[in-house]
């Protein structure tokens, strides 16, 4: 089934409005894939300064320096890629358009392609792994897949959330009709479209997924349970910090935290109206947010409180992580690095 136009068809289009059009196997090295558009990025764990983005035409770039260079890696997909994910050193995995899956147990230098399903003409959205052999893959329609063979063969996972009390009243008390998704309004969304996925240092995986929709699981993805939502409008990320903290965010500059697992919400003061996309907590606790129009979004007391860095160029962005420097974000423009003073607006010590 075609993917429907009353949600934009992965979350760059959302992002950046782009036609998206990738799905020959055929290997390109672009010249300037660093400048390219970019929708995800994660520092690769106990690599010293190893980081992996991707993004649209199947582009891959790997930097071993904390994010100041890039290599563009050979890939067999010209799929856009809409996210990636390492549980160590060498394992490593993306997933985009056409459901395309991509597996590299080299760190990311070589890159071989264990899933494409061009007909069912849908993205899958994120990727998480337990371990080198466990993970999940999420995308549109509530698409789950699994695996336990380290990405090698895939299997479809029934999404059926059990509700908790309160999940069918989402809307912030107070919250004008005109700040809820469109979509939410118009029509009961029963397969909401996955759009991210983030385990907690607890073991609690949380998912962020359009229409106000906001689940958790406490046992590793095999069972789900529907979050009281804050809010009717798409949420395009959710960030774990220390035990039971989260953050959700979304639609028009939405930003909530709860401190219980997703139990409660409180809503945040972003001052953005801006879609926000992705976020990263870096090595000395700073937590960065980003979205369109050049949103940054920087916390110093554990996301309790966040201050907007603007960038003046107003180039949106989709995803950070944390660079040798300070903090790593891709987006519309490719890479920039971010250091914490311009961050934080605090000299170094």
């Amino acid at each position: 089934m075609p993917f429907p136009s009353r949600v934009p068809t992965t979350l760059l289009a959302a992002l950046f409005g782009a036609s998206l059009v990738a799905t020959s196997a055929r290997v390109v090295v672009a010249p300037l894939a660093v400048r390219s558009l970019l929708l995800d990025v994660q520092a690769v764990p106990g690599a010293n300064g190893r980081l992996v983005a991707v993004g649209e035409r199947g582009h891959v770039l790997v930097s071993t320096d904390g994010g100041t260079t890039w290599r563009q890696s050979r890939v067999p997909t010209r799929a856009t890629l809409t996210g990636v994910y390492f549980a160590d050193v060498r394992n490593g995995w993306a997933v985009g358009h056409d459901e395309v899956i991509l597996r590299t147990t080299d760190g990311g230098a070589t890159w071989t392609r264990v899933r494409y399903e061009p007909d069912r003409e849908q993205p899958l959205l994120d990727v998480w792994f337990a371990d080198a052999n466990v993970g999940l893959a999420v995308g549109a329609f509530a698409t789950i897949y699994r695996t336990a063979d380290g990405g090698a063969t895939w299997e479809p996972a029934e999404f059926a959330p059990a509700p908790v009390a309160g999940a069918a009243a989402r809307a912030t008390p107070g919250t004008p009709d005109e700040d809820l998704d469109a979509m939410a309004e118009d029509e009961e969304v029963t397969e909401p479209h996955l759009n991210a996925v983030a385990a907690s240092s607890t073991g609690k995986l949380y998912l962020a997924a359009e229409a106000g929709n906001l689940y958790r699981s406490d046992d590793a993805g095999a069972t789900w349970t529907q979050l009281a939502s804050p809010y009717e409008g798409s949420f395009f990320g959710v960030l774990p910090l220390d035990g039971d903290v989260v953050l959700a965010f979304g639609l028009r500059g939405h930003l909530f935290r709860s401190e219980d697992a997703g139990a409660s919400w409180t809503r945040l003061e972003s001052g953005s109206e801006s879609l926000l996309a992705g976020g990263a907590r870096l090595a000395d606790g700073t937590i960065v947010i980003v979205g369109l129009a050049g949103t940054v979004l920087v916390s110093t007391d554990g996301g309790r409180t966040f201050e907007r860095r603007q960038q003046p160029d107003r180039r949106g962005f989709a995803a950070a992580a944390p660079g040798r420097a300070g903090a790593v974000l891709v987006g519309e423009s490719g890479v920039r690095e971010l250091s914490v003073a311009q961050l934080t607006g605090r000299a170094q010590s």
